[in-house]
C-alpha cells in the first residue's frame, strides 16, 4: 500500500498573494527564492519537530477570531522574538503563549485575516 510521507504544502487564497509572500519574508524570514512561494526542506526542522495533519471539527473554535476553515502552523527557533517580528510587521497577536511539553506556541493575525499558529518544538531530553 502506497503511504503519505508529509505535507508538501499549504496552498491558500489571497487578495495580494506577492504581498502576503514578502510580508512574511520579512517578518519571519521566509526563504526569498520567489514572490510567488517558499519551500522548506526537512534539514530545516529543529528537533522534535514534525508536520502535524489534523482535522478539526467543523464546530472549533481554536480557529477564532480568523472567519477562514484553516489555520496553519508554522515551527519557528525562538518564539518570542517571531511574536516580537510580526507585531513589529503590524501583526495582531491572539492570546497568550502557553507551554506544553512538546514545545511552546503562540498565535497571531496576518495581514490577510488568517489565524497563524507558531510552534517552538521542546527541545528532545539527551
Amino acid at each position: 500500500m502506497a503511504k503519505a510521507l508529509g505535507v508538501g504544502g499549504v496552498f491558500f487564497k489571497s487578495r495580494n498573494p506577492q504581498a502576503l509572500m514578502s510580508w512574511y519574508q520579512a517578518h519571519l524570514g521566509f526563504p526569498g527564492e520567489s514572490t510567488d512561494y517558499a519551500s522548506f526542506f526537512p534539514g530545516a526542522m529543529p528537533a522534535g519537530g514534525c508536520t502535524v495533519f489534523s482535522p478539526f471539527k467543523d464546530t472549533t473554535g481554536y480557529f477564532a477570531p480568523s472567519k477562514r476553515e484553516f489555520m496553519f502552523n508554522l515551527v519557528v527557533d525562538n518564539l518570542d522574538e517571531a511574536l516580537a517580528q510580526v507585531v513589529a510587521g503590524g501583526a495582531e497577536l491572539v492570546g497568550d503563549p502557553q507551554t506544553f511539553d512538546y514545545g511552546r506556541f503562540g498565535w497571531f493575525m496576518d495581514p490577510d485575516g488568517n489565524k497563524v499558529e507558531l510552534w517552538q518544538p521542546a527541545v528532545a531530553p539527551e
